[in-house]
């Protein structure tokens, strides 16, 4: 599945993706790479967040599931 996304960039926009793209990197690539470090940043958000909720988890006090 092929999907087109297109979008006017403001000029901050293309201040960023100026400033971002890494030599020879197209606007897509640039774009895509943001996607993707975005995504990581979610992830780690998503740990962060779980690691908190078990901070006092104690696996000692768990019988081993073997």
């Amino acid at each position: 599945m092929s999907t087109t996304i297109g979008f006017r960039p403001t000029r901050d926009d293309e201040r960023i993706l100026r400033e971002a793209a890494r030599p020879g990197e197209s606007t897509s690539d640039t774009l895509r790479r943001a996607l993707r470090l975005l995504d990581h940043e979610r992830w780690l958000e998503q740990f962060r967040t779980d690691a908190e909720a078990l901070k006092d988890e104690d696996l000692n006090a768990e019988s081993d599931a073997w």
